[in-house]
């Protein structure tokens, strides 16, 4: 597999917690830490014409990406999400609507493109809506590699948009409560969560499936192989983001033919340092 242009689409978000509001969105996440590592990357996206849109493009510059493949929508506003945190550290959210990312135009992507091979990363939250949906589903047919993080937010991420995502993509992220419910849905296989990984990798034709397991580290799958890691121990400051920094990791190893375990332990090393520090989108150690 060869590195390239990466297209990261999907919602851009500002994050309403407490006590801070902070930019977000697991497209935007795993774009920044993609080009944190090196890697070329378009973050891809809607936001509103108004005050929230104007400071989520300063933000954007100020953590390093371009801006370019933002669209401006001035019918509908940027997105928000309430981010409530309950006793585990585990975040709940409340997804405002209307929003600009659910209105994201193809042709406004294709237009930067112009023509030059791209891989495509995705989830199920940006699929909510009919315009986004098209969207991504358009730029699927043109990607080399579709990366697919399934993310499930109900009511928001039906199973049939999962299954569908699925069928296009390559390289899958799920956690554990995730990995349970699509098999409850898709595949029935009964056994070890190594055994059930391993089943969903076959029935959707699938070249790699990570597993989240929390402050239990990670499980990788390919058509050969599995590999788990424990994951390293960290001080939780929040763990918003730190499943996108892992995802960026799986997906950098990948492109670079990295091996199963030498894969699985970087990203977990970059989960980890994100899940150590407040926001998703820390800045980088030196």
């Amino acid at each position: 597999m060869t590195e390239g242009l990466i297209v990261s689409i999907g919602e851009i978000v500002w994050d309403q917690f407490p006590e801070r509001r902070v930019l977000g969105g697991a497209p935007l996440n795993v774009a920044y830490h993609l080009q944190a590592r090196g890697l070329q990357v378009l973050a891809a996206s809607r936001i509103g014409d108004d005050d929230l849109g104007r400071e989520t493009l300063a933000k954007v510059r100020e953590i390093g990406l371009s801006p370019e493949a933002i669209q401006i929508d001035d019918r509908r506003p940027t997105g928000r999400v309430v981010v409530s945190m309950a006793s585990d550290s585990e975040p709940s959210f409340d997804i405002k609507k209307p929003a600009a990312w659910d209105h994201i135009q193809a042709s406004e992507v294709e237009r930067l493109l112009a023509g030059r091979p791209f891989h495509l990363v995705c989830g199920t939250l940006a699929q909510r809506q009919p315009e986004s949906r098209q969207a991504i589903r358009r730029l699927w047919r043109q990607a080399d590699t579709i990366f697919y993080d399934v993310n499930l937010r109900p009511p928001y991420t039906p199973m049939a948009h999962v299954r569908e995502s699925l069928a296009a993509a390559r390289v899958v992220k799920v956690n554990s409560d995730e990995l349970r419910q699509l098999n409850a849905a898709l595949v029935g296989r009964r056994g070890s969560e190594e055994e059930v990984a391993a089943a969903l990798l076959q029935a959707f034709d699938l070249q790699l499936l990570a597993v989240t397991r929390g402050s239990d580290g990670a499980l990788l799958v390919n058509r050969h192989q599995s590999c788990a890691h424990p994951g390293f121990p960290v001080t939780v400051a929040d763990t918003v983001g730190s499943g996108d920094a892992f995802f960026a990791g799986i997906i950098a190893g990948f492109l670079a033919g990295d091996s199963l375990a030498h894969c699985l332990e970087e990203a977990n090393r970059l989960g980890s340092y994100v899940a150590s520090r407040p926001g998703a989108t820390p800045a980088y150690p030196a």
